[in-house]
């Protein structure tokens, strides 16, 4: 999929209206992001956008190859070259590349592969950019030198475990499923971008070797830098690091396939999933083509939000499918038009089927009206508004500009795409519905398994890259004002983009559910988005779309938040919508019902899929029954409570929480306070102060000694395995050196744990811990999905990681040095855009932290030594007192996690409740 189309793909689509809407559409402009353009004598095409608003700069190298350019019986070969790149090359090898990148502050870190290329990005401190530089050009010109057979076995295990973790994922087969049946034998498209086990085991080191000579040569190149940096400053270094690389050979490109079929295709497969789902799938034309517009508009007025057709006539009006959706997928060859059917839990997925098929014969018949289709443009429009906050990452301007560079030879491919959205008319997308959709689709049903030129000085790699050091960060300054009614207002201006983000921050969570109602909260936001007194959901959803702007309900454990993200100018227009959400919820009966059993389906949802399952009980297993913070940890709640909540139990939590002086509105983006307070006066000047019952949050004391619980899951082909103990609540300061100590632990990709699991036995694709954020005791959590013949081995691992960590394997000063490098360099890099500001501020204002948490951040952490991280560690973890839950196939693991004797061993269900 491209990078244009994966910033379109899932946006919301709109329903087709009677009449124009009543509100003005507003005129969104085409963004323009600037650039300059050189190409070094070798090939290496460079862009270079200037954003000097942090000092931080976007490094995306794009390389024009993915799995399209892999033959039969040698697929993966791309994916697998890409994991082989953060291996080490020939200067750059003294620590793992994803470790060293991350010790210097790089954020947005990764590499990705699909079918056309192969992307490496990651956002570093402007005084970390020859680092970043010189790590980069030595991957692209000197890697052979050290690629051996233990790499490649290496990462040939951790591909096939991240293949094994993603066909462990509920409807995970579809990855191998579906590109046979959507193309023809021998299409670039026809295996699936991650490869065949088979193919995999038999990938050679004189196979790699090719790859990477015919395809990783700078002449197949794109290289953007975006940020902190002058098109000056970014030639001299290019010429410096990349000038001396020799090109590769020249290449031929795989023309344009679509492999457009005629008459209708049908699969059934089963999966251990709760809902049937069923796929709809056309072959279209690919990326950057006159129909691609036009797909995506017919694609979000047939299948995106609340407001498109599909989800008007199969979730809200029938009540047969739990969601409904429609995306045009393109790749630079050829794409796919799909429908995604949801079925509700026990219903017929041919009903869902054919309701549907009768929705896009609607749109077959007379296409969409004026109206919906106005009603899409915006939404794209406001979507590319959007990019403009980020220089880097998926979907930031740098993407955008390497992605355009790559497929078109022109950066500016976007402003084409988004010129010919606006001239998109009814006729012109209903002809490209009726060319391309009316026949030749492919159907694959999945059921519930067993239940429901010249050559530049070289230059001198042996002394290594350039070391920065970490940048002062001064986050912008909170502005305060109070409401007439004691609603507390905090402002930070942003005005890098024409975005404002408005959260209401509500002091409840999901701790107010009452202990025989768990989800009331989850439930009561849900509805919240569900219509008011005065306009219903699809008049929400409507208008919103109209003005560009998107809202949003969420909870933790101790807060509630309502959320908008509009553009400057329709913040006056989308702030009525917006308070009237937050004040006049009509929880009305018969919504209630379809959203109730739709949290029901996602709980049976949560209960079937690995990595969720024991997070569904972990909670009460931490703190016992009937502690606020002992529901499930996505606060979807249980069956029984959700099912049994009325409409009063929804609008009396609404009026216990919800208050004035119960709650604070943060704002982040481009306006001020003199432009805000009126219009929020205006907004919220009818909702009134009152009473608001204080949560009890016990302290709970650790079990006597450690317990196992197992969760079995039949046929699975990975376990998980959690570690889960409770951290007390400390001062700030505490916090910053305890994030400091789960780096170094499981908290980096360069931790104990990971660099374990992963890089030395390869037995899993990734391990992290994470100690979660709460008023009250913390709950600190290692996840561990393992290949199951490892369980017990990697359990004993983890079990002596956690001992080691808390003791036994000390910190030390190099490795305390490495963490403070990872969280101060790397800070500046996690603050671009509007909503990455807001999360900090409501981090901030939630846990009651000093307002210069932020800017005082990296003088805490520099400030921390050895001997304090390792008092912090022993003091927080405790590994004679842990609770673990492994869940997997317990007729091939249960024996070997018993015979390790980490504590008490019990088998529980997907409820939490004791088996004997």
């Amino acid at each position: 999929m491209t990078i244009l189309h994966r910033l379109i793909a899932p946006l919301a689509a709109v329903l087709a209206l009677a009449a124009p809407p009543a509100w003005s559409q507003p005129d969104i402009a085409i963004p323009d992001i600037p650039y300059t353009k050189f190409v070094l004598p070798n090939g290496l095409t460079v862009l270079v956008h200037e954003d000097h608003k942090l000092p931080v700069v976007a490094v995306n190298t794009w390389y024009h190859v993915g799995s399209k350019n892999e033959t039969p019986g040698k697929t993966g070969f791309a994916h697998l070259f890409e994991h082989l790149m953060f291996s080490g090359s020939e200067n750059f090898n003294q620590v793992p590349y994803l470790s060293a990148m991350s010790g210097v502050g790089a954020t947005s870190l990764n590499g990705t592969t699909s079918n056309d290329r192969t992307n490496y990005f990651q956002n570093v401190p402007t005084s970390m950019l020859d680092y970043a530089l010189f790590a980069e050009s030595d991957r692209m010109g000197h890697l052979l030198g050290v690629l051996d057979q233990k790499k490649l076995d290496l990462q040939r295990g951790v591909v096939q475990n991240e293949k094994r973790q993603g066909e462990n994922q509920p409807y995970g087969l579809l990855r191998e499923l579906l590109p046979p049946n959507l193309y023809p034998p021998g299409h670039p498209y026809s295996w699936p971008v991650i490869g065949s086990m088979k193919d995999l085991d038999a990938a050679s080191m004189a196979d790699v070797q090719q790859w990477f000579r015919t395809y990783y040569g700078p002449n197949n190149v794109v290289l953007v830098l975006a940020g902190d940096i002058t098109p000056e400053v970014a030639r001299a270094k290019v010429e410096k690091y990349y000038g001396d690389i020799p090109p590769g050979p020249p290449l031929a490109r795989p023309q344009a396939w679509i492999a457009k079929r005629s008459g209708t295709q049908r699969g059934v497969a089963q999966d251990r999933v709760t809902q049937a789902r069923v796929y709809r799938i056309w072959n279209v034309p690919g990326a950057n083509t006159p129909q691609q517009p036009l797909l995506d508009l017919a694609a979000q007025v047939l299948g995106g939000g609340k407001t498109s057709r599909l989800y008007q006539r199969l979730v809200y009006k029938d009540q047969i499918a739990t969601s409904a959706t429609a995306s045009n997928d393109v790749d630079e060859i050829a794409g796919v038009f799909d429908l995604t059917l949801t079925v509700r839990p026990g219903g017929d997925p041919a009903q869902v089927e054919a309701a549907a098929g009768e929705e896009l014969n609607r749109l077959l018949r007379t296409g969409p009206d004026a109206a919906e289709l106005q009603l899409a443009r915006t939404v794209i429009l406001a979507r590319f508004a959007r990019i403009t906050e980020r220089v880097g990452g998926f979907g930031g301007k740098s993407d955008l500009l390497a992605a355009c560079m790559t497929y078109t030879g022109n950066p500016d491919c976007y402003k084409t795409y988004l010129q010919r959205i606006k001239a998109a008319t009814p006729a012109a997308v209903h002809q490209a519905v009726k060319d391309w959709l009316s026949d030749g689709d492919y159907v694959l049903t999945i059921k519930p398994f067993g239940a429901p030129a010249a050559t530049p000085e070289a230059l001198d790699r042996s002394k290594g890259p350039v070391m920065g050091k970490a940048e002062t960060l001064k986050l912008p300054p909170m502005h305060r004002a109070t409401l007439a009614n004691g609603l507390k207002v905090v402002l930070a201006e942003s005005h890098s983009a024409p975005v404002v983000n408005l959260s209401l921050l509500v002091d409840s969570g999901h701790a107010a559910d009452p202990p025989q109602q768990p989800g009331l909260t989850s439930l009561t936001l849900r509805m919240m988005e569900e219509g008011t007194t005065s306009r219903d959901a699809m008049a929400i959803a409507r208008e919103l779309e109209s003005l560009g702007a998107t809202l949003s309900t969420a909870a933790n454990l101790d807060g509630a938040f309502v959320n908008l993200n509009t553009l400057k100018a329709t913040l006056p227009q989308a702030l009525a919508v917006y308070a009237d959400v937050v004040l006049h919820p009509a929880f009305a009966g018969n919504e209630l019902d379809r959203v109730r059993k739709e949290q029901v389906a996602a709980i049976q949802r949560e209960k079937a899929n690995p990595l969720t399952m024991a997070m569904r009980v972990l909670p009460t297993l931490l703190y016992g029954p009937g502690h606020p913070y002992a529901s499930p940890a996505s606060g979807t709640g249980t069956e029984a409570a959700v099912s049994r909540m009325t409409r009063e139990d929804l609008a009396g939590y609404h009026r216990t929480w919800f208050r004035p002086n119960n709650a604070t509105l943060l704002v982040v983006g481009d306006t001020t306070l003199a432009e805000l307070t009126p219009l929020l006066e205006r907004a919220f000047g009818g909702w009134q102060a009152g009473p608001t019952p204080a949560k009890q949050l016990a302290a709970v004391p650790p079990p006597p000694q450690s317990v196992v619980y197992l969760m079995d899951r039949p046929g699975a082909q990975q376990s998980v395995i959690y570690g889960a103990q409770l951290a007390q609540p400390v001062a700030p300061q505490d916090l910053v050196r305890q994030q400091i100590v789960n780096d170094i632990f499981g908290g980096s990709f360069s931790s104990r744990m990971n660099m374990n699991l992963r890089e030395d036995k390869h037995w899993s694709y990734g391990v992290n811990s994470t100690i979660m954020p709460a008023l009250g005791q913390r709950p600190y959590i290692s996840r561990s999905p393992v290949q199951t013949d490892k369980t017990g081995e990697a359990l004993q691992e983890l079990a002596r990681e956690y001992a080691g960590i808390a003791g036994g394997r000390p910190i030390d000063a190099q490795e305390l040095k490495a963490a403070q490098d990872r969280q101060t360099l790397g800070l500046p890099g996690t603050f671009e855009t509007a909503g990455q500001l807001s999360n900090a501020y409501a981090n901030i204002l939630q846990y009651k932290l000093p307002e210069d948490y932020y800017d005082t951040f990296t003088q805490t952490v520099t400030s921390l030594t050895p001997g304090e991280a390792n008092a912090v560690a022993a003091r927080v973890i405790t590994p004679a007192h842990m609770v673990w839950v492994v869940v997997g196939d317990m007729s091939k693991v249960e024996g070997a996690i018993r015979a390790l004797k980490l504590g008490e061993v019990r088998r529980i269900d997907a409820d939490g409740k004791l088996l004997q």
